[in-house]
């Protein structure tokens, strides 16, 4: 098997300084607490996981030939996007940041493992929230299975089975990702500070669930 790792490896990082859903998804977790925006990152390269197996077994090429199929995971993942959006708008209007500041102050006096929150995980603004807008935003996301399908291949020299090509590739994507989304979280938790102020909250809600509702309309009216 050859494959030409150099070249890859630029085209990954490109792909991942050019700001998509994943991107709006871990800054936002961030901001609130630096835990939210690991498991949101975690999320969303769970998620790219599960695109590479799909390449792996050919299931994205079918996907991706399938007009009604494809399109249906794009309108999906569109509407996961404005739901997003919405969410955070209602957030931002209920005063959502009186919540995540006494829950920030709660994580940074127990971590790490704070076994006696274990039962609210579950609620909004959690960790298992979080990685679950990660995993979905980028499952949901059909430009993530067509860079397996139309990018991926191109760095590859057919010397050996196309699905270990894929694994390796895809690996060294979701490494690269790893990196790339922990030292994005490291800058975006500063913001914590500046979102303390109620005023600021309101606007970086609003911001950031207006953002999420248009790039929701671009993913639906892409072709």
């Amino acid at each position: 098997m050859s494959v030409d790792l150099t070249g890859f490896l630029g085209v990954a990082l490109l792909a991942y300084l050019v700001p998509g859903p994943d991107f709006l998804v871990i800054v936002r977790a961030a901001a609130r607490r630096a835990t939210l925006g690991r498991a949101a990152a975690l999320g969303a390269q769970t998620g790219l996981c599960v695109h590479m197996c799909a390449a792996a077994l050919g299931l994205s090429a079918l996907a991706a030939g399938s007009a009604l199929a494809f399109t249906a995971v794009r309108l999906a993942g569109a509407a996961y996007l404005a739901y997003l959006g919405v969410r955070v708008l209602l957030d931002g209007r209920r005063g959502g940041g009186g919540h995540d500041a006494s829950a920030a102050a709660a994580e940074d006096a127990h971590e790490p493992g704070r076994d006696a929150d274990a039962p609210a995980d579950a609620a909004p603004g959690s960790r298992r929230d979080s990685f679950v807008q990660g995993f979905m935003t980028n499952v949901l996301n059909p430009k993530a299975a067509l860079f397996f399908l139309s990018v991926l291949p191109q760095f590859t020299r057919h010397g050996g089975s196309p699905a270990e090509e894929v694994f390796l590739l895809g690996g060294l994507d979701i490494a690269v990702g790893v990196v790339y989304w922990l030292l994005l979280v490291r800058v975006a938790a500063r913001l914590r500070s500046l979102l303390s102020r109620p005023a600021w909250r309101l606007r970086w809600e609003r911001t950031t669930g207006w953002l999420f509702i248009a790039v929701g309309v671009g993913v639906a009216a892409a072709e």
